[in-house]
């Protein structure tokens, strides 16, 4: 990954959040098609089917919010909570073009771009501007980003990744905040330990159970305490959250493509060898098949799992040669696995992951002598996929149409699911993962067609 070397300046990181996205991007859709009422400006929500009062809703206005509206409930109780409520369709490829340019004025700021999300993203600014310059520029981005789409964005200026994402959380909409290493005292140790970027709900109500209430009491928590709720590498990392530092890098598209990666959240916790065997050959075919339709070879193997209360072990390992065989990589993260899952604690998700890539395949002197078997099988795989690919074409452009809804884990996406489908008479639902492997539960009506996809998306955790 790219490092921006700080030659003793202090390191500056943006993080540009659009306010109420799908709501923000429908409102400029019905004004620039001649409608009068911003939606922005009074209680209202976006859902699959305004008609429909079984739908759900994807997103909702600042106004809404104060009738205790929220987003992934029935349409129907939002409407009891507010009767005058305003209720408007989403459109999926319009939110689309808004993103990308909302991303492509990012851009104009600095080269280095990490995309988090469809309406949020991370800029590099160290070396682009100073620390005294850097709200006046962030401002100017802000009033561009209006100026020129019409709607608004917050943006949170630090020293690094989490800085900024903190700050960019605070007072909203259409604001500019900064979160410097000397302000965390006074503008983030105060705040509820929950508001702390990855620490989930359980482990929140964990911490407070403990009598750690806020992020400056985790901040100086006791070792003990941070162990036994976090295990020994989460606990560092969340004593380093609570005090600001993040050492990672803003990682730009181009960085990201050279590794590939897969993973599967589950519907129930699963604690069986066998059952997490499964998976993990599930996401090792996925990963293989993509490196070697792209014509890659992996040197480096990575594994990774997740508990029930969001905590990860990850592992990796370099292989003497590299490789596009599902076999090879699928055994050495097998081999990794008792490094990361001690057999019996419930998890939540795996995932597999390869680097170092390579065109350019060695020729082993010592091959497995079952080699030709595992590329025969890997032969007929991809020619499955393929196939599949090809027919499942139109199917997919058909999903494109669908609302999409994101989680941080397979029980919220398919309890989601379910309500949707509770709430629609007609309405089926099934877990189809999406073909780039991301874990999906869909929700058609009684015609076959798609209408939502609930996701499920590892970095909301």
């Amino acid at each position: 990954m790219q490092r921006v070397e700080m030659t003793g300046m202090e390191r500056i990181v943006f993080h540009i959040d659009v306010n109420s996205a799908f709501l923000s991007w429908t409102a400029v859709q019905m004004l620039l098609h001649g409608e009068k009422l911003d939606i922005r400006t009074v209680p209202s929500v976006v859902s699959g089917d305004p008609q429909d009062r079984r739908s759900i809703v994807t997103a909702k206005s600042i106004p809404a919010k104060k009738y205790g509206i929220n987003t992934a409930e029935p349409v129907s109780m939002a409407l009891r909570k507010c009767p005058g409520l305003v209720v408007v369709r989403g459109d999926w490829e319009w939110y689309k073009k808004c993103s990308e340019a909302f991303i492509a004025i990012c851009r104009t700021y600095s080269p280095v771009l990490e995309q988090f999300s469809v309406d949020e993203c991370f800029i590099e600014m160290t070396g682009r501007v100073d620390k005294k310059k850097a709200f006046a520029a962030a401002d100017a981005l802000r009033r561009g980003i209006a100026s020129r789409l019409g709607f608004t964005v917050n943006i949170g200026v630090g020293p690094n990744k989490l800085l900024a994402k903190m700050a960019s959380d605070f007072e909203k909409p259409d604001r500019v905040h900064t979160l410097w290493t000397e302000e965390i005292p006074d503008k983030m140790w105060p705040l509820p330990v929950g508001d702390l970027l990855w620490v989930g709900r359980k482990s929140a109500e964990k911490l407070i159970a403990c009598g750690i209430k806020t992020i400056g009491q985790l901040a100086v928590a006791p070792d003990n305490v941070m162990l036994h709720i976090f295990g020994p590498k989460g606990a560092r990392t969340a004593r380093d959250s609570a005090n600001g530092k993040d050492d990672s890098p803003v990682c730009t598209q181009e960085e990201e493509a050279k590794s590939y990666s897969a993973e599967r959240t589950f519907p129930n916790d699963i604690s069986d060898p066998a059952l997490l065997d499964r998976q993990l050959f599930n996401v090792a075919c996925i990963v293989a098949h993509r490196i070697r339709k792209d014509h890659f070879a992996a040197g480096n193997v990575s594994v990774f799992v997740k508990t029930r209360d969001f905590i990860s072990r990850s592992r990796q390992h370099s292989l003497t040669f590299p490789t596009d065989v599902t076999a090879v990589i699928l055994n050495e993260a097998r081999r990794m696995i008792p490094d990361v899952w001690d057999g019996v604690t419930p998890l939540r998700q795996v995932g597999l992951g390869v680097s170092r890539l390579t065109h350019d395949v060695p020729l082993a002197l010592f091959e497995d002598e079952k080699m030709d078997y595992y590329r025969q099988w890997d032969a007929e795989y991809d020619d499955r996929m393929t196939a599949l690919e090809k027919k499942d074409r139109h199917y997919r452009d058909g999903r494109s149409k669908a609302l999409k809804f994101s989680y941080a884990s397979g029980e919220k996406a398919l309890k989601a699911a379910k309500a949707s489908v509770r709430e629609g008479a007609g309405r089926t639902m099934s877990r189809k993962p999406l073909p780039d492997g991301t874990d999906c539960f869909e929700v058609r009506d009684s015609e076959g067609e798609v209408l939502e996809l609930h996701m499920v998306v590892s970095h909301l955790v």
